[in-house]
């Protein structure tokens, strides 16, 4: 299926420094780019920047990136679900992972994320599309944001409700494996009733959850 990308470009004032939110990036964009080194949640972070210019150049990949000057500070990627992980086992062409939020510690606090998320779903662009994302407790930062495990959840569910996600349940070992971990999830207005059936089949292995 064609994937429709209509690329935003934002400004954004925190503690007096002018920030730019844009994308989706083309993978030439980000190679002109640098990572702020505080971006190491994953990976370090010129490792991180070659894993999103990789994502970018996908036919469905997409990054929105924040920007200070020619550093990115903060990012979200989107991308078919890894061929390791249940979500990928439905083969579906309008199944799209949310996969990293992260955003470096100096510039927190200033709604990025929120506004980065806002800006992927810009004009309708992921309207054909079921996107989701797995929020696993033992990825977040909650020693740098001073946050209790549930704290952290509400923050983040605030930012994934901001464009329509919703927690969704399943049988998923991971998310079960801690009651804070959870799957949100956002069905696009224009996705056949067959998708969203076919997702259901995925997120529940065993048929009596249903």
């Amino acid at each position: 299926m064609e994937h429709l990308k209509v690329y935003q470009r934002n400004t954004l004032l925190i503690r007096d420094r002018e920030l730019v939110i844009e994308g989706p990036i083309p993978p030439e964009r980000l190679r002109q780019l640098h990572m702020h080194e505080q971006l190491h949640a994953f990976r370090r972070p010129a490792e991180q920047l070659e894993a999103l210019i990789e994502i970018a150049e996908l036919p469905e990949g997409r990054i929105i990136a924040c920007i200070d000057q020619d550093t990115i500070v903060g990012y979200v990627t989107f991308h078919y679900p890894d061929e390791l992980e249940r979500w990928s086992d439905a083969n579906m062409e309008d199944l799209v992972e949310l996969g990293a939020v992260e955003v470096a510690s100096n510039y927190r606090s200033g709604g990025i994320s929120k506004q980065m998320i806002q800006t992927a779903f810009a004009e309708g662009q992921l309207d054909r599309m079921i996107v989701y994302t797995t929020e696993y407790y033992w990825h977040w930062d909650l020693e740098g944001m001073k946050l209790s495990v549930w704290e952290y959840r509400t923050m983040m569910e605030r930012v994934m409700q901001s464009v329509g996600m919703v927690w969704f349940a399943t049988d998923d070992p991971e998310i079960c494996s801690h009651p804070a971990n959870c799957l949100m999830v956002r069905v696009g207005p224009d996705v056949p009733l067959s998708s969203v059936e076919q997702f259901d089949r995925v997120r529940f292995r065993q048929r009596f959850m249903y």
